[in-house]
């Protein structure tokens, strides 16, 4: 399992698309970004700190085949990084991400 956070309408556009629609920084990159569950909370600090209307997408590793490579990034942690689409049927289960008490929280994850 591997973790994508997007804006909550980025979501919501994707369930009319089929797929969600890269970010900036995506773009940027040349492929989408994910963490993986231990890599979320300095991934929520890092890049969306204060932001809400949030959501964290569980998606299925399995699903997105070779497209999905783990590089090396921040501190030299290998990241899981996309270089295809992210469909919306790999995505498992999403959770709204509430900013409270100056961090967001993230859910219980199994």
């Amino acid at each position: 399992m591997v973790f994508k956070i997007a804006p909550a309408e980025a979501w919501q556009e994707a369930s009319a698309t089929g797929k969600l629609a890269p970010s900036l920084d995506d773009v940027r990159d040349g492929y989408i970004h994910l963490s993986t569950r231990a890599q979320l909370a300095g991934t929520l600090r890092k890049h969306f700190n204060g932001q809400t209307d949030l959501v964290l997408l569980a998606v299925d590793a399995e699903q997105l085949g070779p497209a999905l490579r783990w590089e090396s990034s921040r501190g030299g942690q290998l990241f899981p990084h996309l270089y295809g689409e992210l469909e919306q049927r790999a995505v498992l289960q999403v959770w709204a991400l509430a900013w409270r008490d100056g961090q967001h929280q993230i859910p219980e994850l199994a």
